[in-house]
């Protein structure tokens, strides 16, 4: 069983339910995800994006928040210096940076959803 760095934008997908959920649940099936200490923080800030833009689906939105602590994630700490640097050389959030730089060291694959993010792995 292989590790893969899940970033949020990929976690998202399976735990609100969104369009990809099916593709993001395939790559991820039979491996050993992995992701920053920050992911959950990150999860949070999704869940509050989708109860401002859908106040009348709240009890929806954190039934399936809910979820989270469900999937099985093991969680690393990212070297705060390394990741302002990364960021900075390829114009990525330093969250963004963070799981680019767990996927690098972990040689482990990067599942995200973001182009940007996408396109610096």
């Amino acid at each position: 069983m292989s590790d893969k760095v899940v970033d949020a934008s990929a976690l998202a997908a399976l735990i609100f339910g969104e369009p990809e959920e099916k593709e993001i649940e395939a790559r991820l099936a039979g491996h050993r995800l992995i992701a920053p200490t920050l992911l959950p923080f990150e999860m949070s800030s999704v869940c509050l994006k989708k109860l401002r833009k859908n106040p009348t689906a709240r009890t929806a939105i954190l039934a399936r928040f809910a979820k989270l602590p469900s999937f099985p994630i093991d969680f690393y700490e990212v070297d705060p210096a390394a990741t302002v640097e990364a960021a900075e050389l390829l114009s990525l959030s330093a969250y963004d940076a963070s799981y680019l730089l767990l996927a690098r060291h972990m040689r482990a694959e990067l599942v995200t959803l973001d182009t940007k993010l996408n396109a610096a792995i």
